[in-house]
């Protein structure tokens, strides 16, 4: 069930009520039905996003007016206008960083972001997500009232999220492409990382496909996903890094990590579902300064593209 038919199955409901439901009906979720009005809390009345172009307004419960002014009663029964917080959500970023910035822009406690994105039900993830916020934090940018709370900007960001998700047809093209919406999620976000520009990406994704279908399979052997699991930030994983025994590291296991290493963006989830024509088994950013990553489906080309990427950093 999709959020459009989510809530207007429990607007129905509620139109044939006497009276409107106390708050604490939300709050305390028993059976299928109060589960539904619970998610259609989260969707429609705890976060009202609004789209503003490519901006999306985030209001808190007090907030019922939109974007460029919030008013918000005050204890003498007079009213102010709040200056939303604008809020950019990079591609690509991990959520930890995610929490990180979002603490930082509206001044509310990490700990706060850090506790509101183990909820994953309140915020309304998909089931596939297992759970789990990581990658389906969607990037893009938001106007936040001061007023709302971390689980309201999440849970925005999640709605924004599973936009996305209908405007791809993920879940349909993932069972096109033989894999779990879940998989083109951790692939998407793997794209996201290794792709220096948005052309690349549906090449990069590629790659990831044709070690994955090859038989036997080949291992991905992607510093990113390493680097991950060991909650390092890096361009290259060390000799070291390469002896984790993180279920992230692709250069010991095969197949994809257990779930997406950032939050990607549309252009990266489009190349997950439809990833170029190709043979290629390798890519290599030759030159990381100008961004150029290219590709080859031969040992002996990978190698000559390895000198290539050598003799631009000594230069460089």
């Amino acid at each position: 069930m999709n959020i459009e038919d989510l809530l207007r199955e429990t607007l129905s409901d509620m139109a044939h009520e006497e009276q409107p439901p106390p708050p604490g009906r939300f709050l305390h979720v028993n059976g299928s039905r109060s589960r539904r009005r619970g998610l259609a809390l989260a969707a429609a009345a705890a976060v009202t996003v609004l789209a503003v172009g490519s901006t999306f307004a985030v209001q808190g419960l007090s907030s019922r007016t939109a974007a460029p002014g919030v008013l918000t009663g005050q204890s003498s029964g007079e009213t102010r206008a709040e200056t939303p917080i604008t809020v950019t959500v990079n591609e690509g970023l991990r959520l930890s960083q995610v929490l990180k910035d979002l603490s930082t822009a509206t001044g509310k406690p990490l700990e706060e972001f850090e506790r509101a994105a183990k909820d994953g039900g309140a915020l309304g993830l998909p089931a596939y997500a297992k759970g789990r916020l990581e990658g389906f934090a969607y990037p893009a940018t938001y106007e936040v009232s001061p007023t709302s709370s971390p689980e309201e900007i999440l849970a925005a960001m999640v709605t924004r999220f599973r936009r996305v998700a209908e405007d791809t047809k993920l879940v349909e093209g993932a069972t096109r492409v033989g894999r779990t919406p879940l998989e083109i999620m951790t692939i998407a976000s793997i794209v996201q990382a290794e792709s220096h520009d948005k052309s690349d990406m549906p090449k990069v994704a590629r790659v990831i496909y044709n070690r994955l279908n090859r038989t036997p399979e080949m291992k991905l052997q992607l510093d990113s996903t390493v680097l991950y699991g060991l909650n390092k930030f890096a361009i290259k994983a060390s000799n070291e890094d390469l002896r984790s025994r993180s279920p992230y590291n692709t250069y010991a296991r095969l197949g994809l990590p257990p779930g997406p290493i950032g939050n990607p963006g549309a252009d990266a989830i489009e190349a997950a579902l439809n990833p170029a024509a190709g043979r290629w088994l390798w890519f290599v950013t030759t030159d990381p300064e100008k961004g150029i990553t290219k590709f080859a489906d031969s040992e002996s080309e990978f190698f000559k593209l390895v000198e290539e990427y050598n003799k631009n950093l000594r230069t460089g």
